[in-house]
């Protein structure tokens, strides 16, 4: 059994971590997203029913939504008044996609840079000269952008959970989320994301020449949480945590088999004819 150079990985994660935060360019938007979609935005459509004075007639139109969700992944909706509906609706079910780009957008911010950045830095040369194989280079690499992702989408889950009881608790009356559906979305799916996301990117970032161009490519891993933004909005396709945890599998598969390709594609002697 081989023994794995983990100090002279740990030593890679720290230098390019030091750099993120050196760079507003790539650190910023990994502030500014999990603020506007875990603060601002659920805090404008909780507090919305007390700006609205007859609640009940702007839901008539979601009836067909509400009908279509099962009632154990809004505990207490079928019974709930108009304003309880709309926050509970908001928050603990129309949200839920919006979570999944946090670890997206952080993990292809942070792989984008980890690499196609050594490359604009110009200290591509003297990271494959160092004492590591290109599997322990290439693992170093994936722990640049996986544990921050982690970290950050787990705060964001603990952050947005405050805000809004916080905030809800004057028109629901308790304590009301995570609700279901959120368990196997923050623990399971979103870190598979997370890690497909990183498979992505890594493939992406070893083809392009500036961090500005693989951002860019990578921007479109969006769209399959867009797709499931609008149909679950619309109740074309509503999905529960069994459902969730079935998908989660197979993103999971996904992402593991595109890091597997990813450690293939990214080789010193490839990266070295593209310093």
């Amino acid at each position: 059994m081989r023994n794995w150079n983990w100090r002279g990985m740990w030593a890679i994660v720290a230098k390019d971590l030091k750099q993120v935060r050196q760079n507003t360019m790539v650190w910023t938007p990994m502030v500014i997203l999990p603020i506007l979609l875990q603060v601002i935005l659920p805090l404008v459509m909780i507090l919305l029913p007390r700006m609205v004075s007859d609640m009940g007639s702007e839901l008539s139109d979601l009836e067909p939504l509400l009908a279509a969700i099962p009632a154990e992944l809004l505990p207490g909706i079928r019974e709930a008044s108009p304003e309880v509906v709309w926050v509970m609706l908001t928050s603990a079910y129309l949200f839920a996609p919006f979570f999944l780009l946090i670890p997206m957008m952080v993990t292809s911010i942070l792989a984008a840079d980890s690499i196609v950045g050594e490359k604009e830095r110009k200290t591509l040369e003297g990271l494959l000269y160092l004492p590591l194989t290109d599997q322990e280079l290439y693992l170093a690499k994936t722990l640049v952008s996986i544990i921050p992702a982690l970290v950050i989408t787990l705060v964001s889950f603990l952050l947005y959970t405050l805000v809004v009881n916080a905030a809800g608790y004057g028109v629901v009356g308790r304590v009301f989320f995570p609700t279901p559906l959120w368990w196997p979305l923050v623990f399971w799916l979103a870190p598979a994301v997370a890690v497909a996301a990183l498979g992505a990117t890594v493939l992406i970032s070893s083809r392009a020449t500036t961090y500005v161009q693989a951002q860019q490519s990578s921007g479109l891993l969006v769209l399959p949480v867009v797709a499931w933004m609008v149909s679950q909005a619309t109740g074309v396709f509503i999905m529960g945590p069994g459902m969730m945890m079935l998908v989660g599998t197979l993103i999971w598969a996904i992402g593991i088999w595109l890091i597997w390709l990813g450690s293939k594609t990214l080789s010193r002697s490839r990266l070295i004819s593209q310093v």
